[in-house]
């Protein structure tokens, strides 16, 4: 067996798919799975899709403290906005981490106050091994930021164009589509099913919502900046409309 690894909020729909991942890794064996509200309840209970897993046959979710003192080689973070930094904190720097929560993906301070509660954490290396450069930064690094959803297919898309000098940076527009999972599990009137289906629906339109700094970043990286500033990325100013669709998951970017 290779590496151990943990998984920190791992009864959401980003855990849930992490935990598929990893338990069909031949070279990781799982470690703690904690789950805070949902300590105690079997893993299959809330993702059905993982019952026939033999790893995780009979594994119920861990209580929170079960990642302190676990020994593991790794521990991803899946949780809300503002969390991951507290129990980054509380876990140290001895311990490896992957962030998939938005704490540590912003360069600049103005753009998480722009769209996030709390204080701005500091940026880690970022987690998409697809840029230049960043499978050997990923490799080195303690502490990565996995990009929001939203933000990975734009910047796959744009950062090539960008780095080529073929797209205009103040300029870019952009409308996605997503499913309604990329708004977690909490109970929403405007998520329900009666809701959503037979429609398609805008929000947070123009640069409202919090994966533009994201793209930005990203873009002005691409192009040579040394950082992106979450204020137009050094230069780049993005247009982006999300589009709420009655599918369970999935993006189309355009």
């Amino acid at each position: 067996m290779g590496g151990r690894v943990a998984v920190a909020g791992a009864s959401g729909y980003a855990g849930g798919e992490l935990l598929r991942l990893l338990a069909a890794h031949p070279d990781l064996e799982l470690g703690p799975v904690t789950a805070e509200s949902s300590a105690g309840r079997p893993i299959a209970e809330l993702h059905p899709h993982l019952a026939g897993v033999p790893s995780l046959a009979g594994r119920t979710f861990d209580a929170a403290g079960a990642l302190t003192g676990s020994g593991c080689d790794l521990t991803f973070l899946a949780l809300p906005a503002g969390q991951s930094a507290r129990q980054a904190a509380d876990l140290g720097q001895d311990t490896r981490l992957v962030d998939l929560g938005p704490d540590f993906r912003l360069a600049d301070a103005a753009g998480w106050d722009r769209h996030y509660q709390g204080p701005h954490a500091g940026r880690w290396v970022t987690g998409l091994p697809e840029l230049p450069g960043a499978r050997q930064r990923i490799r080195a690094a303690t502490r990565v930021a996995v990009p929001g959803c939203y933000a990975t297919a734009a910047i796959l898309a744009l950062a090539p164009l960008a780095a080529a000098g073929l797209v205009e940076p103040d300029d870019v527009v952009i409308v996605a589509a997503s499913g309604t999972s990329g708004a977690g599990r909490s109970l929403r009137p405007d998520l329900l099913g009666s809701e959503v289906m037979g429609a398609v629906s805008a929000y947070q339109a123009g640069g409202a919502h919090r994966h533009t700094p994201e793209i930005e970043q990203a873009l002005g990286e691409a192009a040579g900046q040394v950082k992106g500033d979450g204020a137009g990325g050094g230069g780049w100013l993005v247009s982006f409309t999300p589009l709420l669709a009655p599918m369970p998951r999935g993006i189309l970017a355009t």
